[in-house]
């Protein structure tokens, strides 16, 4: 056990080093670069633009001609600009395609919050170790078209047939979807019904799929394989027709998971048919497992990071509770002639159906509620339909679509047939049962609790595992006590976001920015750490208009309805018709669990003024422990001089929440010597175009002995009034060698 241990590690280390190796040369971060490659992938086309793999085969720098190093594999954005505020079409990208692109590149760097998505890990997994953007500012060059990479052009081919059949974009993406792994073409409420009602596995290629794929053409196979006497000397004298349907399944699976884009799900499930189907072939008859355990080595030899991954975990744990599962009992017969009745025969299917699915439903809860926080109450019944309907219908008329593209259109039909189902179910109150996360040790308690409950084990034992479920279920996350203020400044990019939490109370300063049209830092940041802490929103602060700081609060509000939102945002502004909002007002107090919460700007005269947004920006301060908070949104100098005239010594905070992401504009001297903070946290994106925190700035904060620290380099900061000597920055507490300290 030493020794595999210490080779599987050696193995990721010297995997971990070249991929190390290979990543973009600080020094080339934010150079203007001409590169000249081939588009590896289907290009994933967004409202905004499009994004694409890109093998570099020449690179140069654009002031000097010099060539340069870069990574071989690179992911770049191209984004539509805009003309009197109409989008500027882009030209058609294929795989295959060889073009000469101007470039701006960066280290992949991802945001860093607890329990959020590690971009980082995804690109480090994908092998990605440069991104950047296309510059339009000198003309993209397409050079020509190749013949490299087919299996991607014959994706793309297969999307835009599907485009061009399926009226409806909506279904046409889910179809995508199901047959080549475009999971990006689902739209967003699609994935939310899907999430809420528990089959998000079955609309992208899932092990379920590539297993069904390869079961069918095994069989085809070995039908084919045996009636190969017609053509002449039977193939079966060669090889016989068992281990010909054996490794015609396993091919045909295969190059169905590279067609689907070999994802981790699929390079999972080939990993563990090649397992078994080296077992069946030497006729090893293994215990179940040790087969279990070996296809799991498989997969880790395969790809280190996939024990890092959720799907991996999911799929491997249900996989294994199927095989705790006690099998169907028989109905007895008198005499061995006796036959089942076709009822038998119709209802015994569906019983294994429905004790597999409610078996693995009691038992991955608590997997399911430590990784997502959430598991569907509706979706033991929706399996019960969804699976047969999506497996024996959806799927195979996705696959006839290839020989006859009407087929998309009746799977279509199929789809919106299904949807029409799972549309109410999901917007029931009660559809999805919420649980804060649960320590690790609580959750594998969990997990064994549920086996405990499925198994072939006697009732008492049952009983138990019962017993071991419920600390998952009822989990509540540990709470500041009374009179403490915890603050989160989460890593949301070039924007605003923090998150307040007292004893029984929870405020939102600020929503960070809009990512795209429907991406944003409220369901990608924030809506994940509430849920993390299955903690509702009280009050939502807005500190003023500008979208880097208004980009989340539709995401939010649309979970957190009941939530108090105070603003600075005048009533001509269009997010005030979507939203009931207060006016933020200089001298608004209030009260919660002992602190201490008052807006000192703007003053009620400001809005009469012709002012800038930024400029009526709510300031909202905290003061709890004696120790005090200033958040101040986008206030500039000439507001920080009102400050100080009309406030004098009680603008002195212990943490500042640095004005307008550390611009020129704002930071004057008098500002930093009243507030006088301890600690000035910065809240910016990485290499942002703005050259947020301006040097200027900066060195005013340090030549004043203040301690700084930045969210690109940190990660999300906390810091809580019962030890305010300290912040703590996420990635030091999540430390990951692919990660990188950046600012």
């Amino acid at each position: 056990m030493v020794c595999v241990a210490s080779m599987a590690f050696a193995l990721t280390g010297w995997r971990a080093v070249c991929l190390q190796q290979h990543t973009l040369t600080p020094k080339l971060e934010g150079v203007d670069l001409w590169v000249i490659g081939v588009v590896t992938e289907m290009p994933q086309v967004r409202v905004d633009g499009v994004r694409f793999a890109f093998q570099v085969e020449h690179a140069r720098r654009q002031d000097d001609g010099n060539e340069v190093a870069l990574p071989d594999s690179i992911s770049l954005g191209w984004y539509s600009q805009r003309v009197d505020s109409e989008p500027v079409a882009l030209p058609r990208l294929r795989a295959g395609e060889r073009w000469r692109l101007p470039v701006r590149l960066k280290r992949p760097h991802g945001l860093v919050n607890p329990g959020g998505f590690d971009a980082e890990l995804w690109a480090w997994s994908q092998g990605v170790r440069a991104t950047g953007q296309v510059r339009e500012s000198l003309a993209p060059q397409r050079l020509d078209s190749t013949w490299l990479y087919p299996v991607a052009q014959w994706r793309q081919a297969t999307r835009d047939a599907i485009a061009r059949t399926v009226s409806q974009t909506r279904w046409a993406g889910q179809i995508a979807a199901l047959l080549i792994g475009d999971q990006g073409s689902i739209d967003s409420k699609d994935w939310e019904v899907f999430r809420l009602t528990g089959i998000a596995h079955l609309v992208s290629i899932s092990g379920l799929h590539i297993t069904l794929w390869a079961w069918m053409a095994s069989r085809l196979v070995s039908a084919v394989w045996r009636h190969s006497d017609v053509l002449g000397r039977s193939w079966c004298l060669t090889c016989p027709a068992v281990h010909a349907g054996l490794w015609g399944g396993l091919c045909f699976a295969w190059m169905y998971a590279v067609f689907s884009g070999w994802g981790v799900p699929a390079q999972r499930t080939v990993c563990m048919l090649a397992v078994a189907s080296v077992l069946q072939w030497r006729a090893c008859r293994w215990p179940v497992w040790e087969r279990w355990s070996l296809a799991a080595v498989a997969v880790c030899v395969w790809d280190p990071w996939a024990l890092l991954q959720p799907g991996f975990w999911l799929s491997f744990v249900a996989v294994g509770m199927l095989f705790l599962m006690p099998p169907l009992p028989r109905v007895a017969a008198t005499s061995t002639h006796v036959q089942p009745s076709r009822w038998q025969t119709c209802i015994n299917p569906v019983r294994q159906l429905w004790r597999e699915q409610w078996g693995l439903t009691l038992a991955l809860t608590p997997l399911t509620l430590w990784l997502f926080q959430q598991v569907s109450l509706v979706g033991l019944a929706v399996n019960l339909l969804a699976i047969p309907w999506v497996t024996l219908v959806v799927t195979p008329l996705a696959f006839a679509g290839m020989l006859w593209s009407p087929f998309w259109q009746v799977c279509g039909w199929a789809l919106q047939a299904m949807m029409a189902v799972l549309e109410p179910l999901s917007s029931l109150p009660w559809a999805v049962w919420h649980s804060a996360a649960p320590p690790w040790w609580v959750a594998m308690l969990g997990l064994s609790g549920g086996a405990l409950v499925i198994s072939q084990q006697r009732w008492c034992w049952r009983v138990v595992g019962a017993i071991g479920v419920l600390p998952v279920l009822c989990w509540q996350a540990p709470r500041p006590a009374l009179g403490v203020a915890q603050l989160m400044f989460a890593d949301i990019g070039q924007g605003n976001a923090v998150w307040v939490r007292t004893a029984h109370h929870s405020l939102m300063f600020d929503t960070g920015p809009r990512f795209g049209v429907d991406n944003d830092a409220g369901q990608r940041v924030l809506l994940p750490l509430l849920q993390q802490m299955n903690e509702p929103m009280d009050t939502l602060v807005l500190s003023h208009q500008d979208s880097d700081h208004t980009g989340g609060a539709l995401s939010l509000m649309a979970q957190h309805a009941k939530a108090t939102i105070w603003s600075s945002i005048t009533q001509v502004h269009w997010l005030s018709h979507r939203l009931s909002m207060k006016r933020c007002e200089a001298g608004q107090a209030w009260a919660w669990d002992g602190v201490l919460f008052d807006f000192i700007h703007p003053l009620a005269s400001d809005y009469d003024k012709p002012f800038s947004p930024n400029a009526r920006s709510c300031v909202l301060r905290i003061r709890a422990q004696g120790q005090t908070v200033l958040l101040t949104g986008d206030i500039e100098a000439m507001q920080e001089q009102a400050l100080l005239q009309r406030m004098g010594d009680a603008l002195r905070a212990d943490v500042l929440l640095v004005p307008h992401h550390g611009s020129k504009t704002s930071s004057t001297e008098g500002f930093i010597d009243a507030v006088k903070p301890r600690w000035a946290l910065f809240q910016h994106g990485y290499r942002n175009r703005y050259g947020h925190p301006a040097p200027v700035v900066v060195q005013r904060y340090l030549q004043r002995g203040i301690q700084s620290l930045y969210s690109p380099s940190c990660g999300a900061m906390h810091w809580r009034s019962d030890q305010p000597e300290a912040v703590w920055c996420e990635r030091a507490l999540d430390k990951r060698y692919w990660r990188f300290e950046g600012g």
